[in-house]
């Protein structure tokens, strides 16, 4: 069934392939849909769309979940870029603690590809510890692995940024959500905080639980998780009285700390913003990232079985490796990541393309929103055919 919602916004010559592409996914999305898509190719905005009811907007905030997670790692990657972090130096190096039952071998470079095996931990986290990365890292330094470090990997969902972000404070005596405020956020008037200052809080839109249709649920009642799995672990769903996934940052505590593995807020034009700042010129500003910094922060470092998420997956350093794993028509080396809810960002080096998709509802059936296929696509043909 469709129905009207009125589009807005404005995309470039050559990219009106987009706008009617994003007109039909939101014609067939629910009657409430509210949502963004923002694109640059070469550094220049040539996609900025947005839809949803009156008081929604291209300047509307959104929970991104894990699309948190690349604000944190372009962080870890301009300080690898640096030479402050050296990727295959032990974690224990500079986080001593963390050494401890079995843990002291593990490498920068593993921990970044989610090798640890520190997936989360009885008896699990409160919100408020969800919301502190070092709360976060000081009950995972301890404890034992799930299995021996860097001999597999799993998606450490709500702590790899608390973990990295422990290594980042070590050695620089800040934290990574204020590197990213004065190198990344700060520089570029992005709209995408690692903890969201209360004068931007009016224009939060609290996310929405997913609204699964009949068919959809039979799908997810069809895959329970029983409640000691890695997976539940990892998603802190086997507390007595979990926090629902979908609640975490419509809780101010969250939103105010930014915990670097989903505590980001932002909008289309944040995310895309971002990636376009890491890998192009942008408003006569050089990119972020060198050349030889952006092949490696996209090259693979784990593919296989993912034991959390129990399928295929493919991460790079801290990115997930969005051409193998999401994206396949994307030019080699493109990184990024998706949230839980459906947004987007990624870059793709060999376009020039820069991407973010973020939307209010919470998607099914969790993960980047299955309608990002569609647009990236005509993002990126479109891109190809300048």
């Amino acid at each position: 069934m469709t129905h009207e919602i009125t589009i807005h916004g404005t995309v470039a010559e050559g990219f009106e392939t987009v706008r009617e592409e994003f007109a039909a996914v939101v014609a067939e999305e629910r009657p409430d849909y509210e949502g963004q898509l923002s694109a640059y190719v070469d550094g220049r905005r040539v996609v900025d769309l947005w839809a949803g009811p009156e008081d929604a907007g291209a300047d509307s905030l959104y929970g991104v979940f894990s699309s948190t997670k690349g604000a944190a790692h372009l962080v870890v990657a301009l300080l690898v870029q640096d030479g402050t972090l050296h990727l295959d130096r032990e974690v224990a190096y500079y986080w001593p603690e963390f050494a401890a039952e079995g843990k002291g071998a593990l490498t920068l470079r593993e921990l970044l590809a989610h090798r640890a095996g520190v997936v989360g931990a009885d008896p699990g986290f409160t919100l408020d510890e969800l919301a502190d990365d070092r709360a976060i890292a000081r009950r995972l330094a301890g404890r034992r692995p799930f299995w021996r470090p860097g001999a597999a990997f799993g998606y450490h969902a709500l702590v790899i940024g608390a973990l990295t972000g422990e290594v980042v404070r070590r050695v620089t005596g800040r934290s990574l959500q204020e590197l990213y405020e004065e190198r990344v956020r700060a520089p570029y008037g992005l709209d995408f905080f690692l903890g969201l200052p209360e004068e931007h809080e009016p224009r939060f839109r609290s996310v929405q639980p997913m609204a699964p249709t009949p068919e959809q649920q039979v799908l997810l009642d069809a895959a329970p998780s029983g409640p000691h799995t890695l997976g539940s672990i990892a998603f802190n769903e086997h507390v007595p009285d979990p926090v629902p996934l979908a609640d975490i940052p419509n809780a101010r505590v969250v939103r105010a700390k930014g915990p670097a593995s989903v505590g980001g807020v932002g909008s289309a034009r944040g995310l895309a913003g971002m990636y376009a700042a890491a890998t192009s010129e942008v408003d006569g500003r050089p990119p972020l990232l060198a050349p030889d910094t952006i092949g490696e922060v996209g090259q693979i470092q784990s593919t296989g079985y993912d034991l959390v998420a129990r399928t295929h997956k493919s991460f790079a350093l801290g990115f997930q490796a969005t051409s193998e794993t999401w994206y396949p028509f994307l030019g080699a080396g493109a990184f990024g990541h998706g949230g839980a809810s459906g947004s987007q960002g990624f870059a793709d080096p060999r376009s020039g393309l820069a991407y973010g998709y973020t939307r209010r509802r919470f998607a099914f059936p969790g993960g980047a929103a299955p309608e990002n296929e569609r647009l990236v696509r005509a993002v990126h043909t479109a891109a190809l055919a300048r």
